[in-house]
């Protein structure tokens, strides 16, 4: 019943099912791929809508439910397509596209057709596809090879700037930060990343986080004199702690500044891995991979720039 076919070398497994289906008596033959897809509906609840009776292709959405949250795509093949479409070469394409997040998920072929994930949204028009906001969405995850290479490339770096290292909460995002004015001070919350860490990166990661969660905007990342504000402010009140003063040099503001900036493209890298990991196993609600695009997107956009800044001598 079920063999399989020929994938690119490292992606999974395709099943093909010893189905054919009739384009105009689809039910039953639909029926017996969704017993094997989708074992736990019941035949007598599933529904089927055509979302198109064209002259190539014809294409049923099976789902149970009052709602199309869960929908298998059952595509069959246009009687004698094979003729001049290399099916084969379209499963391997499918498969391509689907291990770099451009494609929805194949779940099966059959005799005269595939069946396959169906992707909430709506098809785009002609005016959509010329907006700024939807073609940049085209940008792909970094290779494994190249985070590999620039995971070696902070390594090499950021390990020569000096910063000391100190406890670190890791996660200063606005929410973790409690202000009470009456008493005039904040205190810090949620402590599961919290450990030893380079000084500089906890002040970049913070930096970072100036541009918001849920709606980023690094128009909003600090520029660089409120920047030296909080960098002198916060080497001052080290300063006292430690017992030796309150007076900082310029030099020693802008040595920090470099520093930080520099491990603020090391926050960019490590939650844009993060997450990758949240978007492959987490069931929150959220857009785990857009967020990682969006920060490697900008680790890349500002390593040119913290780069080109230098220690003071």
């Amino acid at each position: 019943m079920a063999n399989y076919i020929h994938v690119p070398e490292g992606a999974p497994m395709v099943p093909k099912l010893d189905v054919t289906l009739d384009e105009h008596d689809y039910r039953a033959g639909a029926l017996k791929l969704i017993k094997t897809l989708r074992p736990h509906w019941k035949p007598s609840e599933v529904k089927m809508k055509s979302f198109t009776d064209g002259i190539t292709n014809k294409l049923i959405g099976c789902y149970v439910g009052g709602s199309m949250q869960d929908v298998v795509l059952v595509r069959v093949y246009g009687n004698k397509t094979e003729l001049f479409v290399d099916r084969e070469n379209e499963v391997k394409s499918f498969r391509v596209l689907q291990a770099h997040r451009c494609a929805p998920r194949l779940y099966c072929t059959f005799n005269n057709g595939l069946c396959y994930e169906f992707l909430q949204g709506v098809a785009l028009e002609p005016e959509h596809i010329r907006s700024p906001a939807i073609f940049r969405l085209n940008s792909e995850v970094p290779s494994t090879a190249c985070l590999r290479d620039e995971m070696i490339w902070l390594q090499q770096n950021l390990s020569k700037l000096g910063s000391p290292v100190v406890l670190c909460h890791n996660d200063l995002l606005c929410k973790n930060i409690i202000y009470n004015q009456q008493e005039g001070n904040v205190k810090f919350i949620d402590y599961e990343y919290a450990g030893y860490n380079y000084q500089a990166f906890d002040i970049g990661n913070h930096f970072n986080e100036f541009a918001g969660l849920n709606e980023v905007d690094y128009t909003l990342y600090p520029g660089r004199e409120l920047q030296l504000q909080w960098l002198r402010a916060y080497l001052e009140a080290y300063e006292e702690y430690k017992s030796q003063g309150t007076q900082v040099s310029n030099t020693e503001v802008e040595v920090l500044y470099v520093q930080v900036n520099r491990f603020a493209l090391a926050s960019h890298f490590i939650w844009g891995l993060w997450a990758l990991i949240q978007a492959q196993y987490s069931t929150i609600d959220f857009d785990f991979l857009g967020y990682a695009v969006l920060r490697f997107s900008q680790y890349f956009k500002m390593k040119p720039e913290v780069m080109s800044l230098h220690l003071p001598e």
